[in-house]
This record gives structure tokens, C-alpha cells and sequence, in this order.
């Protein structure tokens, strides 16, 4: 039925294949053959932190898989010797081609899904998330065709993950017999009133008036836990609603049986000191961690995926401050060179006269003061891994002729020496210049500027994707507040609006360090406009900005508008005859916003 609907529709965007599963599975997972012990998988999983790996033959034709769950059952009987295979989840994995479209396989009922070729081979796993971020997109799609209500009905529907979409007051709009089943509430029963009479423990209510989204948390739900998503639904700088998604149940059973785990097995261990970093093997970025919802970033992220399974020369172009190093170990990581290092190098922060020994090093007695011993360049330390060359604009012309001869030749010499080394290296450039320009200007080569951009990846400046905006500020308020072990603190939607409609020049960078500046000086713990910098809320009223006009209105607005807001809240409290509770649903307001409110006008 989906797909007879989605045919005929006849617009230009059913016909494509981004509804395809390669676009949107996770590609060359990690997987485990039939020969390997329990314990070794539990050190995959562990080493990893993820809850499954797949079972393959000798040909990676998958045959099975082994869950986080029973690697720990089985351990805790004894049995961290025996193959792998003895511990293989019952539950059969659904095996679908990197062709098939989601449309087809959103319904199967499966924590796991195989993505194979057309011999056979894994080339993917998919799980319920990467199938709802499908589903996102098409919904996003369908919003512009006339048909777009029969379709959401018919897809949240036959959703097997629990959905509901609220309005901007906290009412369910919409409740999928999937949430039905889990929360025992009929769907009837559910539309119409307000979401925190419905759902145990539900924050849609505040997604609708911060506008932060938040991904993978965790919800009690008649006392089970639950990993929920909620996101905002904007539209013209307004939230008008939010949804919210019930990804997966049952993890109380695992977190038990990991307790269990720690402590048969840990309780006596004695405490071991933690081990240095070896260099090269900290933290790396994945695709995955790129956080973004514009079509914007998606598409980036998605060519960045192809292009990692190549060995070819990529240059990323894009304003400073856009996350450019973060897409290069995004590519290393996924590519076949991701056990290889990720060496970076910044070619506008070296001295000319140190950078041949940067990058090719230098033997011992090179020159006065040559470390004994001589010294490895960045080509060496990375080695059958990446090389990040980092504002490539800013190279000298010298070091761009040694630089080309060596990607041409695929060898190098050490500065002072003799032998030549052979590179197995993936090259990435980044740059915030015009390389086109500059070479037309003399200040770069030609030749090197077609050697090192086979494959270009455009970065959009931030106020070309304010769709990201929210999902940028809520994560790293949330991480700064955390890191500086303060509460999180929340953002108003007049705050969150001036985010949205500041320009940043400085990209992300700007962003980050707007939130850190934020996060130190403001001593609350909701962030309001006049909390913000004053080059965003606009001093300069001659600026011309109409998100600066608006911004201004509002400030003006909120003073006049207090005393009308504290008149409701006294008639209110009055009906109520001062049920605070009864009051704040009358307010389709939450309970601790009506005390925040209450102590503003000294109501107590």
C-alpha cells in the first residue's frame, strides 16, 4: 500500500534513489567470524561501545549475529572460551540489498538488519534509527505535495516505534497505535489533551517552549526504561509543535545483567592505573557525530561516506570554522585506512624554513641542532593512514613544488638523507581561500591545485543552514555546562530565535565559544535574550537587520506584556482556587515554569 501511494504521487523526488538503503545504512561495520571466542567479541563490543556485532563466514556473507546481552550471559556462565557462535542471538537478523528502498523494510520487525551486495557479501548494518532518519527526510519531502496527510497517517501508523507529535501548547496532535500499545492509553483516549496527562515522565511539553532537541535519552514509562528522541518543529523562527519517538524498550534486563557482570567479576579486581594514550590513537570524529538536520549537511555527510571508501585526493573548501578537520577524520575513520594514524598539519602555522622537516622529517646531523637520532615527518606518522593538510592556501610555493613531486612519485626523502620512502598515505587538503583565484593570482601551482582536488566537499557556512542551529546549540550547552559541572541550563525561544537569525561569520567556532561565554557568565538557569552578546542581540539599530528590528519589538513587547501575564496567572490561580497543578495545565504550561513564574510576580 506505501509504495502504490508513493508511486503515485508522480513527483520528481519518488523517482530518485535517495530512498535507497546504501544512502542511509552504516557502511563496513565491524563484524566477527565464526572462529573467534566469546571473550574476544566482548572486547570488540567493549572496544567499539556498541550492542551488537555481526557473524560472517570466510566470504563476509553473514550468518549470524551476537548481541552485547548474551556475550554477558554468557560469560557470567563460564563460557568466554567457546566459540562465538554459541552464544549467537536466536532472533534471526533480516538480510536486505543495499538497493532495496526503506519504504520496504521500515515495517520489519527486527533490532537487526544485514545489508548485503549482489554476492552476497555485508556491506551494512541498519538499525531503527538510521530507517527513522530515512523516513525524516521523505516525511520532509512530502510536506510540499497534497497528499502529505494520508501519507503520515499511513506511515506513523505502521510505525513499530511508539510516535507522538504535540503542538506548541503541549496538546497530542497525533498518538500511533505503536505508543498505543506501550502506554496501555487508547489513541482516542490520548488526542486532544495534554501530553504530560498521557506519557510518564514526557518533556515534549518543554521541547515546545525551549526548542532544544534531545536524542537518546532516556524515559521511564510505567517504570521501564525507555530511549526516546525529541525534536522541535519550527517553522518561520516559531516552534508550532514537537514529536516524539520511542526508539527502543526493554534495557532494564541488560543494565541487570551488566550490574550482575561487575559484580561477580570486578568486585575483588584490584585497581589498575590507567594507561598512557599512545599518539595518533585519541578521541576521532565519525560522520556520524556531525551534528546536523539541514538537507545541507545530510548531503555533505552522505558524500563524504561515498568518497571515504576511495583512496582518492579530497580537498574541503569552506569558511573557517565550519568543522572542515571534523569531515577529514569523519572520511578516515569510515575509509579502509581508518586502523592507519590520522596525522593533521596546519600550513599556515609552521615557518617556512621548518616545513620540509615537518612533513618529510630529517636525519640525524641534517643541520645545527638536529635531534640525535633524526626525526619522523607527518608523512611517516601517518603512514598507511591520513594526512590532513590543514589551510593549504597558506603553503609556501616552495614546499608546493616538493609537495607535488612527492604525490606524483609516491616517495619522499628525509631532509639530510639519502633513502627514499614509499608513501601509503590518503591525502585530505582543507582550505578557507579561493585556490582558483590564487592561482590565477601566481601565489598557487596549477598543477598541484588539480592534483589535490579530485574529489572537492563544499562545506556551507552556518547561516546558510540555520536548520542546524538548535541541534548545535542544545548539544553543546548541554556538553559545556557538563564539562564545567554546572546544572544545563535552558534557552527561551526568544533566545533561541536570535541564535537562529544571527549570521555567524564565524561558523561554528563562534557558536561554540557564544555558548561557553554564555554558559560562565550567565549565573541562572534559563538563558534569555538579555543574556545574550550584545553583537547579537543588535545594538546597532541602524543595521538594517529585520531579525534585529524583531529582536528589539520583542524586548519592548515583553516589559508590557508582564503585567497582562501576571493578571491571567492571579485569575487562573483564582478559578482554581490555588491548585498550582490544575493551574499550569491551564496554562498548558509546566508546573515548575508556573513557580518560575509565580516568584517573578511575587504571587507566592
Amino acid at each position: 500500500m506505501m509504495k502504490d501511494l508513493i508511486l503515485s504521487l508522480d513527483k520528481p523526488f519518488a523517482k530518485e534513489n535517495m530512498l535507497q538503503v546504501e544512502n542511509w545504512m552504516v557502511p563496513k561495520p565491524v563484524s566477527i567470524t565464526t572462529d573467534k571466542t566469546i571473550a574476544e567479541a566482548a572486547h570488540l563490543l567493549e572496544k567499539l561501545d556498541i550492542d551488537f556485532l555481526p557473524i560472517v563466514d570466510e566470504e563476509v556473507k553473514p550468518v549470524g549475529v551476537v548481541s552485547s546481552k548474551n556475550v554477558l550471559k554468557s560469560i557470567l556462565h563460564g563460557n568466554k572460551d567457546k566459540s562465538v557462535s554459541c552464544c549467537e542471538q536466536k532472533e534471526t537478523p533480516f538480510v536486505v540489498h543495499a538497493n532495496d528502498s526503506i519504504l520496504d523494510i521500515y515495517q520489519l520487525k527486527s533490532k537487526y538488519l544485514f545489508v548485503t551486495d549482489n554476492d552476497r557479501r555485508l556491506v551494512g548494518i541498519m538499525s531503527k534509527g538510521e530507517i527513522l532518519k530515512g523516513i525524516s527526510w521523505y516525511i520532509k519531502e512530502l510536506i510540499h505535495t497534497e497528499h502529505t496527510a494520508e501519507v503520515l497517517n499511513v506511515i506513523l501508523e505502521s510505525a513499530y516505534e511508539g510516535i507522538a507529535v504535540v503542538d506548541e501548547d503541549g496538546i497530542i496532535r497525533e498518538f500511533n497505535e505503536a505508543y498505543s500499545r506501550f502506554t496501555g492509553i487508547d489513541k482516542k483516549d490520548a488526542i486532544g489533551k495534554y501530553v504530560q496527562e498521557v506519557i510518564d515522565n514526557t518533556n515534549l511539553n518543554n521541547t515546545v517552549k525551549t526548542g532544544l532537541p534531545e536524542r537518546g535519552a532516556v524515559q521511564y514509562i510505567q517504570g521501564q526504561a525507555m530511549i526516546v528522541h525529541r525534536i522541535p518543529i519550527w517553522k518561520e523562527d516559531k516552534v508550532v509543535g514537537a514529536i516524539g519517538m520511542l526508539i527502543f524498550e526493554g534495557i532494564t534486563e541488560l543494565y541487570r545483567i551488566y550490574e550482575r557482570f561487575l559484580e561477580n567479576t570486578l568486585e575483588n579486581k584490584p585497581e589498575q592505573q590507567p594507561l598512557p594514550v599512545s599518539k595518533g590513537q585519541g578521541k576521532r570524529n565519525t560522520l556520524d557525530q556531525i551534528i546536523g538536520v539541514s538537507e545541507s549537511t545530510s548531503a555533505t555527510k552522505r558524500l563524504a561516506r561515498k568518497i571515504a571508501k576511495t583512496k582518492a585526493t579530497i580537498l574541503i573548501t569552506g569558511e573557517s570554522g565550519t568543522g572542515k578537520e571534523i569531515y577529514a577524520q569523519g572520511i578516515h575513520h569510515h575509509s579502509d585506512l581508518s586502523s592507519g594514524s590520522f596525522v593533521s598539519i596546519n600550513c599556515g602555522a609552521i615557518p617556512e624554513h621548518l616545513f620540509e622537516s615537518e612533513l618529510f622529517g630529517y636525519e640525524e646531523g641534517a643541520f645545527t641542532g638536529a635531534r640525535k637520532g633524526g626525526k619522523r615527518g607527518k608523512f611517516e606518522l601517518a603512514q598507511n593512514g591520513t594526512l590532513f593538510l590543514d589551510e593549504i592556501g597558506e603553503m609556501p610555493l616552495t614546499m608546493q613544488t616538493k609537495l607535488l613531486r612527492v604525490l606524483q612519485e609516491k616517495e619522499f626523502e628525509r631532509v639530510g638523507g639519502t633513502q627514499k620512502y614509499d608513501i601509503n598515505t590518503r591525502i585530505i587538503a582543507a582550505t578557507n581561500r579561493n585556490l582558483k583565484e590564487m592561482v590565477k593570482s601566481g601565489y598557487f601551482r596549477e598543477d598541484l591545485f588539480y592534483r589535490i582536488n579530485v574529489i572537492e566537499l563544499p562545506i556551507k557556512p552556518l547561516r546558510e543552514r540555520k536548520e542546524d542551529i538548535a541541534s548545535l546549540v542544545s548539544h553543546y550547552l548541554y556538553t559545556i555546562c557538563t564539562e564545567y559541572r554546572q546544572p544545563v541550563k535552558s534557552i527561551t525561544l526568544e533566545a533561541m530565535a536570535v541564535f537562529k537569525n544571527y549570521p555567524w561569520y564565524g561558523n561554528v567556532r563562534e557558536l561554540v565559544n557564544t555558548i561557553e561565554k554564555i554558559v560562565v557568565l550567565v549565573d541562572g538557569e534559563i538563558i534569555d535574550t538579555q543574556d545574550l552578546p550584545d553583537a547579537m542581540t543588535g545594538t546597532n539599530i541602524n543595521s538594517g537587520n529585520t531579525w534585529v528590528e524583531e529582536v528589539t519589538l520583542n524586548n519592548r513587547r515583553k516589559s508590557f506584556n508582564d503585567e497582562r501575564e501576571k493578571e491571567i496567572i492571579q485569575a487562573i490561580l483564582k478559578k482554581t482556587e490555588g491548585n498550582k497543578s490544575k493551574a499550569a495545565r491551564e496554562l498548558g504550561i509546566h508546573r515548575t515554569t508556573l513557580y518560575q513564574k509565580l516568584k517573578k510576580h511575587n504571587l507566592y
